[in-house]
């Protein structure tokens, strides 16, 4: 007998379909090939990331999951109703489910509360027999011992870095605009075993595709003993280049940022949000130190690891005259790419709380918080002056000739610096190259964002929002708890 069919759509599309944007992501997202890790073999499974390719609703699939984040909610409900139309059975699970899975529930048949591993291979058995229930909730934090494998086999081609894995969850912080402030689990580390095994799991794939990695950990360093045993283990793979995501008061740190060199670390995602100090403290990422950031990004330069920063506008203590100042500050602490975005007071965070009891929400449209849109009124700037500084920062920072100074300034300090590290000179050319591809890689994919889906957008960046445009009262809704 053909074994029913599992298909795992990772939702991208927040404004339609009609307005579909798709990313040049050089990695995929870890949710949906986890999912299908952890899919039994009663059924067949496939993954369609959305951020990659449209969803083709005529799939053989019997089964959909939909994995998604708030932002994309309502245009969740829009492809459920879709396959529900075609006789699907639709099965929803991740961030925002999780969180208001009574906003959800009545879009699908099937709602996963938490974090699936203790749960999804029941929800697939149950779903063979027949015997679907329409609500399963995992425990709070639940043991990450013993998970399997992404599925990186599944993974569509477009993707040049497939194998991506996670170490820990959680964050020992807790910044007020954060996701994870919403349900407050601890920090938890995976068997080193179980991770080195997921970044050797590259049967089937090509040479450059399976000597790339990322790690999609909330913060790498949140328990840095840990870490630095585990970084001693992946120095001992065989690989070109991995990509770590941790918190500034790592750098503090000198022998993680050796161990992060020994164990081919090329690029590091690091929240740096702010050069304001006072926005930094009002929304509790007091960890970060402005006055730092300069050395501190030297460190990784000279160790050759590229710098890619989170960075935020529309915070409440940012000013005018700083906005003006972030261009030039920019220059000076030099990351490599920055992802900037205007800041978004998620559904259920502190920061939400607080914006929403001062009246300030203008834009209940779930759909434009995503960091492109200013769904809030700032403290102390004015809207115009937030997308000013939102376009003026992205058309300078990611112009051709600003991404080739930052090249050249790379190259001198890591050709320079690095035999301080144990590296050779000749070792250091060959990681220059690997390097450069993946400069242009991220610097095109920011670029490319900015350009095409903020910058070419110009309505994404218009004032007000659902209470200015009448834009559709169901969608405005989203959020509230019933």
């Amino acid at each position: 007998m053909t074994k029913p069919k599992i298909q795992i759509i990772v939702l991208f599309q927040n404004l339609g379909e009609e307005r579909a944007y798709y990313a040049r992501s050089p990695a995929p997202p870890l949710s949906g090939i986890l999912l299908a890790g952890l899919t039994p073999d009663c059924v067949d499974v496939e993954v369609l990331h959305e951020m990659v390719r449209p969803i083709d609703y005529d799939t053989d699939a019997d089964c959909i999951a939909l994995s998604f984040m708030d932002f994309c909610a309502p245009h969740a409900y829009e492809v459920a109703a879709r396959f529900r139309a075609h006789g699907k059975v639709v099965i929803a699970g991740g961030k925002y489910p999780s969180t208001f899975p009574d906003l959800v529930a009545p879009h699908v048949d099937c709602v996963v509360v938490g974090e699936s591993e203790t749960v999804w291979p029941g929800v697939v058995r149950d779903l063979v027999e027949g015997s679907l229930r329409p609500r399963y909730e995992a425990p709070l934090a639940p043991s990450l011992v013993g998970m399997p494998a992404p599925r990186y086999d599944l993974v569509e081609p477009c993707f040049s870095v497939p194998i991506v894995t996670e170490a820990t969850r959680g964050c020992p912080f807790s910044c007020t605009y954060c996701q994870l402030t919403i349900r407050d689990a601890p920090f938890r580390t995976r068997p080193i075993d179980d991770v080195i095994r997921d970044l050797s799991s590259t049967d089937g794939l090509s040479l450059p595709r399976r000597k790339m990695a990322m790690l999609y950990d909330n913060n790498f360093g949140g328990d840095m003993a840990y870490a630095k045993d585990l970084l001693q283990e992946i120095a001992r793979l065989d690989l070109w280049g991995v990509g770590y995501q941790f918190s500034f008061n790592c750098l503090r740190d000198d022998e993680f940022l050796d161990l992060l060199s020994d164990a081919h670390a090329a690029m590091a995602f690091i929240g740096m949000e702010s050069l304001n100090q006072s926005s930094l403290r009002s929304v509790r990422k007091g960890h970060n130190r402005v006055e730092q950031y300069r050395s501190q990004f030297a460190k990784l330069r000279e160790r050759g690891i590229l710098i890619f920063t989170g960075f935020m506008l529309a915070l409440d203590e940012d000013t005018p005259e700083y906005y003006r100042s972030v261009p030039k500050r920019l220059e000076e602490v030099d990351p490599s790419a920055v992802l900037i975005s205007l800041s978004i007071p998620i559904p259920g965070t502190p920061f939400h709380a607080e914006v929403e009891s001062e009246g300030r929400i203008v834009d209940d449209d779930l759909s434009h918080y995503e960091g492109d849109h200013l769904v809030f009124e700032p403290r102390s700037v004015g809207r115009d002056q937030v997308f000013d500084a939102f376009e003026e920062i992205n058309r300078r920072f990611y112009s051709w000739a600003s991404i080739l100074r930052r090249w050249i300034r790379f190259q001198i300090t890591y050709l320079a610096r690095g035999g301080r590290f144990g590296q050779s000179i000749g070792v250091r050319f060959l990681r220059s190259a690997l390097l450069a591809a993946i400069y242009y890689k991220l610097s095109s994919f920011q670029r490319h964002h900015a350009r095409e889906k903020v910058l070419g957008r110009p309505s994404r960046l218009e004032s007000g929002g659902n209470r200015a445009s009448g834009a559709n009262p169901t969608q405005s809704r989203l959020f509230r708890r019933s």
